[in-house]
């Protein structure tokens, strides 16, 4: 029997992974988005491609990755990868080929742009606010 993968969970694991919170990811995708819809969202098991690109284009993660990632089969990788000795070995055979603090800086990067946008939305705002209420 084939595991059907939960889509909506991926896309909820990704995004807690990478720190940003539901109303972060629905400004991202637009105004008529919010914090409740992005929680329905993250329920439902298979979610229409182009709605995946968009989210995959915001959290920089690519559409396969929200397709295909599977925990039980993550967990048994790592286990199988990294369990006696597995990780000592890779480092002799000089296998080991990605940059996890480069990613981290990018992804912390990616974050601070994001956060500073929304301030000046906020900042803009509140501008326009001001100038709707009178002055005393």
């Amino acid at each position: 029997m084939e595991k059907k993968i939960h889509e909506g969970r991926n896309v909820k694991r990704f995004r807690e992974m990478l720190g940003i919170k539901q109303e972060a990811l629905a400004y991202e995708l637009g105004d008529d988005w919010n914090q409740k819809k992005i929680s329905v969202l993250e329920q439902k098991e298979t979610i229409d491609v182009p709605l995946l690109q968009q989210i995959s284009d915001a959290l920089k993660i690519p559409v396969e990755a929200f397709q295909n990632f599977d925990e039980e089969q993550a967990v048994n990788v790592i286990a199988n990868t990294f369990g006696d000795n597995a990780f000592g070995n890779s480092f002799n055979h000089g296998t080991m080929h990605f940059h996890p603090v480069e990613k981290i800086i990018q992804l912390h990067e990616e974050k601070i742009a994001l956060y500073e946008r929304m301030l000046k939305e906020k900042d803009e705002m509140m501008a326009e606010l001001k100038k709707l209420i009178p002055a005393k």
